[in-house]
């Protein structure tokens, strides 16, 4: 059973993924919240396995609210999903590098969004490379946004760091290994070595890092 909290400012949306989640088999609504704060405090309470979380919100906004919630160490066990209205919005490339696993437009349909919730839920994140690699280019390539290495970058070997780099192109494990002309095992265990040293809490996390770095042209 995946337990999932609800949070957006508008009463409608969230009676909407509340009916959605209720009517599902393996699902269940572990709260809601209309504002960041009470989001964070609605995750240490229940400790959900999933998050939807909106951004626009008064007071602390989703962004602020997904940043509290993966720094703390003993929310490990939940993940967060951002929506968002629009495809390309520059608050959602923050909340990938907070820690958000991924994010769905609001026009998601009810397959897509439970499929989504249940591959966040197993440790997997939204990495579309339609949308998501079109709005990390547009961020990190603006120029008020320069290339800041990771701190922890020079931990790499030359390996890892190509891996990472085509980890932010999108590519996965097999596709990785096709490349590299290597075994997916191999592909799997640098993509974790890597992940590790640069403390990134999932994939999502890992590919915004890549951009920052520079590892991805």
């Amino acid at each position: 059973m995946i337990s999932v909290l609800v949070v957006d400012d508008q009463d409608l949306v969230r009676l909407g993924l509340r009916t959605l989640l209720e009517n599902e088999d393996g699902f269940s609504i572990a709260g809601e919240a209309s504002d960041g704060l009470a989001a964070v405090a609605a995750v240490r309470e229940h400790r959900p396995d999933v998050v939807l979380m909106d951004i626009r919100m008064a007071g602390v906004d989703g962004l602020e609210a997904t940043r509290r919630i993966c720094a703390d160490p003993e929310l490990v066990g939940t993940r967060v999903i951002v929506l968002t209205t629009f495809e390309i919005d520059e608050y959602v490339f923050d909340a990938l590098r907070y820690g958000a696993s991924g994010f769905l437009l609001k026009d998601t349909t009810p397959g897509e969004l439970l499929q989504a919730i249940r591959l966040v839920a197993d440790g997997g994140a939204l990495l579309s490379p339609s949308v998501t690699q079109r709005l990390v280019r547009e961020f990190v390539n603006r120029p008020v946004r320069k290339v800041k290495p990771h701190p922890r970058l020079s931990t790499l070997t030359e390996r890892e760091r190509e891996i990472v780099g085509l980890v932010g192109e999108g590519l996965n494990n097999d596709e990785i290994a096709e490349r590299l002309v290597v075994s997916p095992a191999t592909s799997r265990t640098h993509v974790s070595r890597a992940m590790i040293k640069l403390g990134a809490r999932d994939r999502a996390q890992l590919v915004v890092f890549a951009y920052q770095s520079g590892l991805v042209t």
